[in-house]
């Protein structure tokens, strides 16, 4: 009991510590780019914070599976460091005695990555990209800021209004311009408001004029000037909202077993391979945190580290080899996942037994034998 509670009481804090130090970072990460996206008015400004608790959402599987593994590696080997490893090898604890008491620290966080590689991800991304999507639906008219000149949606007009109303449907001194069949168009109005017209959006202006005049000077038509009452002109942005686009990482895992494709078996996959990845690092946490401790520590961390990165490397890109179709799903994770298992059980065993160490004090014992003189009795 005391070799048990006491392990997970030390993997607890270090755990907790990780965890903190790595949400505080990926948080400061991501409202950096999410605020460069709100720049360049790919996502609504006023939504900036919302986004990205949705995004550190999306990727608590990866956090907490390297937190885990930092815990344990950390763990492990200030306890080689201390020699408090050899205290307990020489009370009758092997190696592979420390498996039970990880896994039953790990479980409960093994269970979490799980439900968030499963049900959160795809729940954040839908919510990311619904809302990213409903403001690039906005029509030009609610792009407008009061007092400023701002492109359309294509990028093929320019819209300035002096004032509008609270709700974003009205507005006052309407200007556009706009490059339209090889014309120049140029459009002013005393006020302009959103009508729905089907599926498309409108903007009916009111007591305005327009001037329409060749873009090349080569042109035959000349300048024409006209006045209206009443003018309606497209918006941009619709109300409504395809489904069928809808990727792969956005959709419901039950959405993609029902559906079979390259694409929908490339993110299972990786949605799979997160919680059998976190397990194999759970393993490999116990043969890689192994230190001398007259050595530092900061070469077998980073080791540690390296080795995260490469297989979690290897997920990502094995998720676009199955959705291109070069490797079958059961195939691909049965060599990956299977394999790194593999190892880290026969790394396990041979770091258990103390392979290493008995083969080199074989050699030194057979050495000392060789090197002794031979006696010879004087008698013969």
């Amino acid at each position: 009991m005391l070799f048990h509670s006491s392990l997970r009481k030390e993997l607890s804090r270090s755990f907790g510590a990780t965890l903190v130090v790595l949400v505080t970072i990926v948080m400061t990460m991501m409202l950096i780019r999410t605020l460069g996206l709100a720049s360049k008015g790919s996502v609504n400004p006023s939504e900036v914070f919302l986004v990205m608790a949705y995004t550190v959402l999306g990727y608590m599987p990866t956090i907490l599976s390297l937190s885990l593994f930092i815990a344990i590696v950390g763990t492990l080997s200030r306890m080689y460091r201390d020699s408090e490893m050899v205290i307990w090898f020489s009370s009758g604890r092997g190696l592979v005695d420390f498996v039970q008491p990880l896994f039953r620290f790990a479980w409960p966080v093994l269970a979490l990555i799980a439900i968030m590689a499963l049900l959160g991800w795809p729940w954040a991304n839908s919510q990311t990209i619904g809302m990213r999507a409903q403001y690039e639906r906005r029509s030009d008219i609610e792009r407008v800021t009061p007092g400023e000149f701002r492109e359309s949606a294509g990028r093929i007009r320019v819209f300035f209004i002096d004032k509008d109303t609270p709700d974003g449907a009205t507005a006052t001194n309407v200007f556009i311009w706009a490059i339209e069949r090889g014309l120049q168009i140029t459009t002013s109005a005393r006020s302009g408001r959103i009508e729905n017209v089907g599926e498309h959006r409108y903007l009916m202006l009111s007591n305005g004029q327009r001037v329409e005049r060749p873009l090349l000077p080569t042109a035959t038509s000349g300048l024409k000037i006209s006045e209206f009452e009443t003018y309606g002109t497209r918006a941009g942005g619709n109300d409504s909202f395809t489904t069928d686009s809808t990727p792969a990482r956005a959709k419901p895992t039950l959405q993609l077993l029902r559906e079979p494709g390259d694409a929908n078996r490339g993110e299972l996959a990786w949605r799979i391979g997160m919680l059998l990845a976190a397990i194999n690092f759970v393993l490999l946490a116990l043969t890689v945190s192994s230190v001398n401790p007259r050595v530092g520590r900061s070469g077998n961390l980073l080791f540690a580290l390296f080795a995260f990165v490469v297989y979690y490397n290897m997920l990502n890109l094995g998720q676009s080899w199955i959705s291109s179709g070069r490797y079958g799903m059961g195939s691909f994770m049965l060599l990956l996942h299977g394999g790194v298992l593999l190892i880290g059980v026969a790394w396990l065993v041979l770091r258990n037994n103390n392979w290493g160490r008995r083969r080199r004090t074989e050699r030194v014992i057979a050495g000392g034998l060789q090197s002794q003189p031979t006696k010879i009795d004087p008698t013969t």
